[in-house]
């Protein structure tokens, strides 16, 4: 059944439904990645976008019950050059369509994807409708409906757990505050024993501290963190408390505690190939990134940051710690999930801090 993708620069695709038969407006991003494209769209930090496979092939292995990086999927719809019906794998459950039809989000196939990313490569996200199925198309109505569309600005809020759980362990506690959390942070926590509480994006300082954490991970999340109410201002009086470490939205506003700023950047990080440089061990790592927001590099004088991490592609500031306070984040998904685990090893850096804390309270 033949859908449309409109774009607010007045592009149109036409191209084969999959998925849900509803329309969808959102905005419109690629990601460079060859796989994971099940991890890719569960992420929330993907929230309210319709996300642009560039290889050319997706679903070919299919849907299975390990690999969602949350329960609910948050993204608005995806575009693919060809969706595979017949995956291949001994742990494939349903077809990416089946997913997408059971989650209510929209699908286009059949359209030449890499004329698209060379447009959002040369003009940045676009805002985008996808048409309902077989629905006939009205350009003049659909780019009014572009014009005034807006994302909402409290994402966060919408994919943050609305209550504290427990993910058990025996070794450190750590707190994570849920910005919009990937599975893929809580499996590298329980990886090590830690003995994890998440608790929504809200929660305040004393509430935190009443759980007597360890360490405290400020996770990922969709959006500006400029729009989180109240986040800077609770990680600013716990800076100094607990070792703390940032990941994605987390290093955001680890950032903006501190004074930083952010900015927009013209093209966004979707993918899982991008080269950062550690420049603490000289070392060049690939990783996994979903941001469209970065660190304005000349806001951090005077914050008491440095930068730990720099992108070889453009340059951006991927990673900061506290001359001060035992506080350190990244931009990128040091996780994976999808992508590459060269930076798996931050992970033994935040355990790191939460042992030198420990053993200056048990020498005090």
């Amino acid at each position: 059944m033949k859908r449309y993708l409109v774009l607010e620069d007045g592009t149109i695709f036409e191209g084969k439904a999959f998925g849900s038969e509803r329309a969808s407006l959102g905005e419109t991003v690629f990601t460079t990645g060859m796989t994971g494209y099940q991890e890719t769209i569960s992420n929330p930090s993907g929230f309210g976008q319709i996300v642009v496979m560039t290889y050319p092939l997706i679903g070919n292995y299919g849907i299975n019950r390990d690999d969602y990086e949350s329960i609910e999927l948050s993204i608005n719809g995806i575009v693919v050059r060809e969706a595979s019906e017949e995956p291949s794998n001994f742990r494939s459950a349903m077809t990416l369509s089946e997913l997408l039809k059971l989650k209510g989000i929209p699908g286009i196939e059949g359209i030449d994807t890499r004329k698209l990313a060379r447009i959002l490569r040369e003009k940045g996200p676009l805002k985008g409708k996808l048409t309902a199925a077989g629905e006939d198309l009205s350009v003049e109505h659909t780019l009014m409906e572009l014009k005034e569309y807006e994302l909402p600005i409290d994402q966060v809020a919408l994919v943050s757990t609305k209550k504290p759980y427990p993910s058990p362990g025996r070794g450190k506690r750590v707190v994570v505050i849920d910005y919009g959390l990937k599975h893929g942070l809580l499996r590298e926590l329980n990886k090590r024993d830690y003995d994890v509480i998440v608790v929504p994006y809200n929660t305040s300082t004393e509430e935190i501290l009443s759980l007597v954490p360890d360490g405290i991970l400020l996770s990922n999340g969709p959006g500006n963190p400029e729009h989180v109410e109240g986040a800077a201002e609770t990680i600013r009086e716990l800076i100094g408390k607990v070792p703390l470490f940032g990941i994605g939205l987390g290093h955001q506003l680890l950032a903006l505690s501190f004074g930083a700023k952010v900015k927009k950047m013209r093209i966004g990080h979707n993918g899982g190939n991008y080269p950062v440089k550690d420049l603490q061990t000289g070392r060049t790592e690939l990783t996994s990134q979903s941001h469209g927001f970065a660190l304005d590099e000349e806001s951090l004088e005077g914050t008491g940051l440095e930068v730990t991490h720099r992108a070889l592609n453009d340059h951006s500031i991927e990673g900061i710690r506290s001359k001060q306070y035992a506080a350190f984040s990244v931009q990128f998904h040091p996780e994976a999930s999808p992508g590459p685990t060269d930076a798996n090893h931050l992970f033994d850096r935040f355990a790191q801090l939460m042992n030198a804390n420990g053993e200056e309270h048990t020498n005090a």
